[in-house]
């Protein structure tokens, strides 16, 4: 490839991750001054030492939170190529070393983080379109009862619309929120000249000077001042659609630079008029401008919101082949993007929390103490699995790990403690919210654990059950059993040979692997195994972004000596009815909510593409 090839191929690329990357982050000036300064929480008294010193501790929150920690450090624990917390989990499991109790921790940790990132998929949409929508109220407040309408109607359109895809609209992404970051720096810039007296604030001691003079009122501020940095998880989670180059370009060569011309420019204004407080950012613009920055501010939001949707999509199809969730249903919306996915039942229900969230808060300044519980308990969990994948994996000393770790651990936990204050004003929601996902997530792998153990207990090893099916009549055809561990005889083939008093002449033991790393190689996807009697073990291998095609995968086995037609191929699968008992090894409560989550799981049919027209069900009731 050429210089001038992959140069150009950089910049679409970091075009197309500001258009997904950078949404929730870059449209974080929208409340995050004015909730430091005029929020229902501790506002901090609006004079220059003041403003200075928040400016500071927003600037350098940047850089070391997110330029240090997260476009430095964090992204390289790339899990081949792929990011996320779940990601990250993955490959923190990965060293053999790690004992029993530390694997569960990991899975703990790994699981509620991911599951406060849900929450951060219900309250981004909510409080950015809010936000965006609340600058009609600075042109007059005769739009104040149409707020509440207004973006409960962009949020719906927005779920809407999902089943269609953003491929054709995601190409417009970029460009848009190029616009987006050109305006905040330009907008800022003409502040600033102003004002330049706010450029001190690019020294930190301006920030230590702000805490040594009010220490309490300083703790109470970084409640507010971390909604500067909500989406930084994003910078990690979507390293996998465009890699770490891109997204690192965009962050220094635009995003930053227009974020810290915003936020100073919105310090200038509130230096020169405390009054702006009311909505320093839409009164940044000129008043011809007011209405195309709402505009604009509103299509930047839905970007926004839209990049979390999808990472909500993605992340339950990871859940979903790392064993955590039940199989759902999945639609690819574009033919090209293998990411772009539409879940209708995570769809639906972000909906109804969006739209609970939006009536039961009713503004941008009330949700924003639900937002920093969500954000910093993600970002201080990604610590904690980062901290395992340098001492193991990258063969970090304990020492070196430790104390690599622990600032920013200590700032996480600053902003986390800071947050934790507004709780009972709203914190309370992301918590609770991510305590019954984590419930679900965990609920699900432990009694699929508990299942598995049940089934194995009273099964037949393959070789033994071949050896003792002489003169079992055999007939035309191939079936393939799906099973968990094709050395075992399935219970679906025992009770096939139960009902028909037969066997197929050739019978295909398939079992689906889902490996730690993201994609599996094609070479490496099959593992086959002729055994006596016509019988063959066929073991699949994929990744946990990839989506099973069974039709598809089997059809590699020709090379192997297995050749599958497929109007000669039947493929049986076992469908378990629970019941539950006193000793199911889960509380009684959390084995009826594992009974409903298995009963209204997605079809194995669908989830691995079965031919709808050459499958066969058997049921058999299981004691849980």
């Amino acid at each position: 490839m050429s210089a001038n090839t992959a140069n150009g191929r950089l910049a679409a690329l970091s075009l197309a991750a500001l258009g997904v990357v950078y949404g929730d982050i870059g449209t974080s000036p929208l409340y995050a001054l004015k909730e430091v300064f005029g929020g229902a929480h501790h506002p901090v008294p609006i004079t220059p030492d003041n403003v200075l010193g928040i400016l500071s501790l927003i600037f350098w929150s940047l850089m070391i939170v997110v330029s240090l920690k997260y476009v430095s450090f964090i992204m390289r624990a790339d899990n081949k190529g792929e990011g996320g917390i779940m990601a990250l989990m993955a490959l923190a499991l990965r060293p053999a070393e790690l004992g029993g109790v530390q694997r569960r921790l990991i899975v703990i940790l790994g699981l509620f983080g991911a599951a406060l990132f849900y929450g951060d998929g219900v309250i981004t949409p909510a409080i950015s379109v809010l936000s965006a929508v609340e600058g009609l109220e600075v042109a007059t407040p005769a739009f104040t009862p149409y707020i509440l309408p207004i973006s409960l109607l962009i949020l719906i359109g927005l779920f809407a619309v999902q089943r269609h895809g953003t491929a054709t609209v995601g190409n417009l992404f970029g460009p848009i929120m190029v616009l987006w970051f050109l305006t905040l720096g330009v907008l800022g810039v003409i502040s600033i000249v102003d004002n330049p007296q706010v450029l001190h604030a690019l020294g930190p001691w301006h920030a230590f000077a702000f805490f040594e003079e009010n220490p309490i009122l300083g703790f109470f501020s970084l409640g507010a001042s971390v909604l500067a940095l909500t989406g930084a998880e994003a910078l990690y989670a979507d390293m996998g659609h465009f890699g770490h180059r891109p997204i690192q370009l965009a962050w220094f060569g635009l995003v930053l630079p227009a974020l810290i011309l915003n936020y100073f420019g919105q310090g200038a204004l509130l230096l020169r008029d405390p009054e702006t407080i009311a909505n320093p950012f839409y009164l940044l613009a000129p008043g011809w401008m007011l209405y195309p920055m709402v505009v604009l501010a509103t299509v930047a939001t839905v970007i926004a919101s839209q990049a979390v949707i999808s990472g909500a999509f993605s992340m339950t199809q990871q859940a979903m082949q790392l064993g955590f969730s039940p199989r759902m249903e999945i639609s690819h919306t574009s033919d090209q993007q293998i990411g772009q996915i539409y879940l209708p039942a995570i769809n639906w229900t972000l909906l109804a929390a969006v739209v609970a969230l939006v009536i039961g808060f009713g503004n941008s300044s009330n949700l924003a103490a639900a937002y920093g519980i969500a954000v910093t308990g993600t970002m201080f969990i990604t610590n904690l699995l980062a901290f395992v994948v340098a001492r193991y994996l990258w063969g970090w000393s304990a020492w070196r790990a430790f104390f690599g770790a622990l600032p920013f651990v200590v700032i996480d936990l600053a902003f986390f403690s800071a947050n934790s204050v507004k709780i009972a004003d709203g914190g309370w929601f992301p918590l609770i919210f991510g305590l019954c996902v984590y419930v679900l997530l965990s609920t699900w792998r432990r009694g699929r654990d508990l299942l598995a153990a049940r089934l194995a207990a009273d099964v037949m090893d393959t070789r033994d059950f071949i050896e003792g099916i002489e003169g079992v009549l055999r007939i035309p055809g191939t079936a393939v059993f799906l099973t968990h561990n094709p050395d075992k005889v399935p219970h679906a083939m025992l009770h096939s040979l139960k009902h028909y008093k037969a066997l197929h002449e050739r019978i295909v033991l398939v079992a689906v692997n889902i490996l730690d790393v993201p994609h599996t190689e094609s070479s490496r996807r099959l593992d086959v195994v002729r055994l006596p009697g016509n019988f063959w073990q066929v073991r699949v291998f994929y990744g946990f972004m990839e989506q099973p095609n069974l039709p598809e995968a089997l059809a590699g086995c020709e090379e192997f000596g297995l050749s599958l037609d497929a109007m000669d191929t039947s493929f049986f699968l076992g469908r378990e009815t629970l019941i539950p008992s006193l000793t199911t090894g889960m509380w009684s409560w959390r084995a009826k909510i594992f009974v409903a989550m298995f009963r209204n799981g997605g079809s194995a049919a669908s989830f691995f593409a079965l031919p709808a027209n050459r499958v066969v069900e058997l049921g058999a009731q299981v004691v849980l």
